[in-house]
């Protein structure tokens, strides 16, 4: 009967650090591949929202690099996994995240730089 008591005690304990982890790694997956919303960028007016739309298309088309280009669009605008770019282009899930943020880096800077505005 204690063998059975500890048994349980034990397996109910590993399925509470098994749900933990899994609740932290999609946390942790939800916050770095959010996808961008355009609903959160505009505002009600069109001008400003079509204005916003152009800038960010602007934006997108000034990456220098194709897979750079594909791997923004499909993280950030079609809402895939960087596993799922990954396994779609052939290459590892790191290599997709050093690109990523490159990416994101180049385009931080150009936003940055005084001259690249609207």
């Amino acid at each position: 009967m204690e063998k059975e008591s500890n048994a349980i005690q034990f397996y109910r304990e590993e399925l509470k650090r098994i749900a933990w982890r899994l609740q932290y790694k999609s946390k942790v997956t939800l916050k770095r591949e959010l996808p961008l919303e355009l609903d959160h960028i505009h505002s009600k007016n069109f001008t400003e929202y079509s204005d916003n739309k152009i800038f960010i298309q602007q934006l997108i088309n000034s990456i220098s690099s194709d897979i750079g280009k594909k791997i923004i669009k499909e993280i950030y605008f079609n809402d895939k996994t960087e596993a799922q770019v990954a396994k779609e282009m052939n290459i590892s899930q790191q290599a997709v995240n050093k690109w990523k943020t490159k990416i994101l880096h180049s385009l931080y800077q150009k936003l940055s730089s005084k001259t690249y505005y609207r």
